[in-house]
Order: C-alpha cells, then sequence, then structure tokens
C-alpha cells in the first residue's frame, strides 16, 4: 500500500505515534509518505520505503495568520495525485481531518477516490475540541471520514459525550517497539545522576499546564526527604519557568536534573527506578508506557486512559488529581523496598508488551485494508 500520514512534527505523543507507526509500516513493506510542515523529530531521513513532503505555508502579507489547513489540502492533493496514495491516515483532528476532507473533494472531482481515517489522541478531543470555534468543524470532519480510530476507550467515550459523531469509533491504542528499550541498548550510567546510589525518580512531558509538572516537584519534595532520591526532568514547554521557580522555593534544585527534549528517551529512562505522570488528563499516556517498556513503575492520576494503561497496585499507583500526598506514600512504597521495586517493574514491563507494535501494527493493516476492498466494491 501507499500509505500518506498527516501528523503534527513535534514530541507530543500524536506526532510520535504516527511517525512510529510510519516507520513500522515502511519495514512491513508498505510506502508511506510523511505530509507535514517539517520533518517529524523521530524519522531518520535515510529510512527505506519513507518519503517526506513538506508543507510550505506562504508568508503573504494579507494574512493576518497563515493559512495552514488550506495549503495544507492542497498538498494533500499534490501527492496523493503523483504519487498515487492509495488512502490517507491523519493524526490529530485539528485541522487534519478537516484538510483531508478537503483534499478527498477536490480529488474527487478529478476522478480519485481516496478514503482518510482520522486518529483522536486527545487534546485535538477534550481541550481544543470543545471550543466552540473549533467543534462544528471538528465534529463534521469526523463525522465524514471513512474510518475513525481513538487511542484509548476512554477518549471513544469522550467524544462520543462531547460531540455529535455519527461514525463508528475503533479504539486501536498507541503503541511502543519494545525492542528499543532492551538492556542492550542502554548507554547511560546511573552515576551520572546518582553518584552516591540513591533513588532516581524521572518525568517526561511537554511542560504543559496540564501535565501539572509542579506536583512533580511537590512529590519529590516529599519522598526524597525519606529516601536519598534525585530527579531527572524531560522536557520543555511553557511551565519551566513555574518549575524553576517552584525548585528553588523548596530548595530541591541541586537534586534535580533538567535535560530538556530528548528525541529518543530511551536511555535515560534505562537508568531511573520510577516514572511519575500527575497529568490532569491523559487519553492515553504513551510517556507512562515508554517508562513501563523501561521496566519503570509509574506513579499517575487515574484521569482518561492511564487506567487501562497503568495497572493499580500492579504496575504501579493510580491517585487522584492533584493528590500529591498519596502519590508520595505509593511512590515510598515502591522505592523502600528492592523486592517490592523488582516486582513492580517485572509487571511494568509484562504490561508494555501487551502493547508492542507486532501486535498494534496489523490493526491498522486490517483497517487500511477493509477501506480499500470498499473502494473497490
Amino acid at each position: 500500500m501507499k500509505i500518506g500520514i498527516v501528523c503534527y512534527p513535534t514530541f507530543g505523543g500524536s506526532g510520535v505515534v504516527a511517525t512510529e507507526l510510519g516507520i513500522a509500516l515502511a519495514k512491513k513493506g508498505h510506502e508511506v509518505h510523511f505530509i507535514t510542515y517539517s520533518q517529524p523529530v523521530r524519522l531518520d531521513g535515510f529510512s527505506e520505503r519513507i518519503f517526506y513532503h513538506e508543507v510550505a505555508v506562504s508568508n503573504y502579507p494579507l494574512f493576518d495568520f497563515q493559512p495552514y489547513e488550506l495549503v495544507l489540502s492542497s498538498k494533500l492533493v499534490d501527492v496523493a495525485k503523483h504519487e498515487k496514495l492509495d488512502l490517507l491516515h491523519v493524526h490529530y483532528a485539528i485541522p487534519h481531518a478537516s484538510a483531508a476532507y478537503m483534499a478527498k473533494q477536490i480529488l474527487a472531482s478529478q476522478g480519485i477516490h481516496i478514503p482518510y481515517i482520522t486518529t483522536l489522541h486527545g487534546t485535538d478531543i477534550t481541550l481544543l475540541g470543545r471550543d466552540p470555534s473549533f467543534e462544528p468543524v471538528i465534529t463534521f470532519a469526523i463525522n465524514q471520514s471513512d474510518a475513525v480510530t481513538a487511542v484509548s476507550e476512554s477518549l471513544k467515550q469522550d467524544t462520543y459525550r462531547h460531540f455529535g459523531v455519527t461514525r463508528e469509533i475503533q479504539v486501536i491504542p498507541n503503541f511502543i517497539n519494545i525492542e528499543e528499550y532492551s538492556e542492550e541498548k542502554c548507554g547511560c550510567s546511573r552515576t551520572m545522576y546518582a553518584a552516591n546510589g540513591e533513588k532516581i525518580m524521572i518525568h517526561v512531558s511537554n511542560f504543559r499546564k496540564v501535565k501539572r509538572v509542579e506536583d512533580v516537584l511537590r512529590v519529590f519534595d516529599k519522598v526524597r526527604k525519606v529516601i536519598p532520591t534525585k530527579l531527572i526532568l524531560v522536557g520543555d514547554g511553557p511551565e519551566r519557568t513555574a518549575v524553576e521557580k517552584l525548585c528553588r522555593e523548596l530548595d530541591t534544585c541541586n537534586d534535580i536534573r533538567s535535560l530538556g527534549k530528548v528525541t529518543n528517551p530511551e536511555q535515560i529512562l534505562s537508568i531511573a527506578d520510577l516514572f511519575i505522570l500527575p497529568s490532569e488528563t491523559e487519553s492515553f499516556g504513551l510517556a507512562a508506557l515508554e517508562a513501563m517498556a523501561a521496566h519503570l513503575p509509574v506513579i499517575s492520576t487515574n484521569t482518561g486512559g492511564l487506567p487501562e494503561v497503568n495497572i493499580q497496585g500492579v504496575t504501579g499507583f493510580l491517585s487522584n488529581v492533584g493528590d500529591v500526598d498519596d502519590m508520595a506514600k505509593n511512590t515510598l512504597h515502591i522505592l523502600s523496598d528492592e523486592k517490592v521495586l523488582a516486582v513492580f517493574k517485572k509487571n511494568a514491563y509484562e504490561q508494555a508488551r501487551k502493547f508492542d507494535v507486532p501486535k498494534i501494527l496489523p490493526l491498522y493493516e486490517k483497517l487500511y485494508m477493509s477501506l480499500l476492498k470498499k473502494e473497490l466494491a
């Protein structure tokens, strides 16, 4: 198959999953065309059967805001025609689903019929999509999709609850390539961050307010007062300044290492003992799954799709949003006993294996084939 993938090329979960999906499809022999405004951060430019098409947006002075959706639609038409694509797979509803709908109508007017799949990832539905200025267009574009998938059952139900979506939504969860987390591939040393044998907690996110990174620091402060512990922060974003301010107030800065954006987090995850994700909402929790693949138990909130990934009392613990005392108590329970920690690490890895790419990829391939058969019928 020749598949066009539309995604955001950034460090967010939707872009990461879309890129990894394309890479996995290419390894299976499919031809994959990424169509976005810059090369995805996880994309190796030398991968076989993978092509990148840049969406170049004009800076014509008439426009106060760049008309990305229109340019993307035109680019989809161009790539679909000249590369003879079989289908389009758009990740994140805004504005990709509506751009795909427009492109499909333009192509149909030229006698070219290409189905498009919309995959819903999270804040495109739970946050941005609820904005009244977006909702009618997004609802329409989702309903016009030839197929719709969501990364968790929670997100599926949120979509039905808050939108007038009549299209069937299939749950296909996010995934990881478990081979990338093998111990043989780990190159970091714990002593770089914990020279005296301290435990290591880690948090990875885009530092938006919804991630509640300040709660990470508050939990860490409670834990380090009981057990010698270091904290590694991976990522960057609008809350970075607030986090730095809080670490000074708590006098924890000397025990925290902020690494900024890391393209491939596998190595740094491999040296940690526990992952913490206190988000206000997570439609899936890809960062938690990546941590579990690296044998890390997870302390998280119980919101959204997180309970579908992090199993209470088995792979980690779930707490109410903002309950830093409970998160600290659960963290101490795991880190205070090496035997307990070992059991949680093993359980986390076994849970992650359920989301390995060879188990998830066939679900997408089956969906693609079913749409192409409909087109031929």
